[in-house]
């Protein structure tokens, strides 16, 4: 059964946007922040307040220019913390944090010791080829713009297939006639 105190927590009731860090996750997370780094302007945006913003932004899925501008700090603030984040693997460690607390606090390991795998998944695992696109041109041609193919190389396909690039985009040649040896072996004509 529910007891007031805990709805109050669920709601989120009193000032401010639901979605707005609570003083306890806030001294939880405030530690994983970067410092402002040495030798610049002192940081003046509030840390908090960018951080809630970010979790405005994730619960409501607004548009940044939809950032209300009453209790959180410029739109441009916001999302340059968001990128430099990002790019320093703050979000990566954050989440990691989180999740090995929130396995202790429900009983279990920090780390995980098995993971399920289903079919699709070994299915995905066994193709594993990382595919680059390149651009071909035609013989013929000189100028990419003219007439030129996108071109998707497999890498480390191991089904036995070629992955040689196309000489042209039109099929002739030996590797037509080979083709229609093949469909023609397996009664494809």
């Amino acid at each position: 059964m529910w007891t007031e105190a805990q709805r109050r927590i669920y709601r989120r009731e009193g000032e401010g946007y639901p979605s707005d860090l609570r003083d306890t996750e806030w001294a939880r997370l405030e530690p994983m922040i970067p410092p402002a780094r040495p030798g610049g302007r002192p940081r003046k945006t509030d840390m908090r307040a960018a951080m809630n913003a970010i979790l405005y932004l994730l619960r409501t899925g607004c548009p940044w220019r939809y950032l209300p501008r009453d209790s959180f700090p410029p739109r441009s603030t916001v999302y340059n913390i968001f990128c430099k984040f990002q790019r320093e693997g703050v979000w990566k460690a954050i989440w990691a944090e989180l999740h090995m607390a929130f396995r202790e606090r429900t009983g279990r390991d920090a780390s995980p010791s098995a993971a399920v795998l289903d079919s699709q998944s070994v299915k995905s695992a066994e193709k594993g080829a990382v595919t680059t696109a390149r651009w071909v041109m035609t013989p013929a041609s000189g100028s990419r713009a003219a007439k030129s193919t996108l071109w998707s190389i497999v890498k480390g396909c191991r089904c036995g297939s070629s992955s040689t690039q196309p000489k042209s985009r039109i099929a002739t040649g030996p590797a037509w006639s080979s083709r229609r040896s093949v469909d023609a072996s397996l009664g494809l004509n």
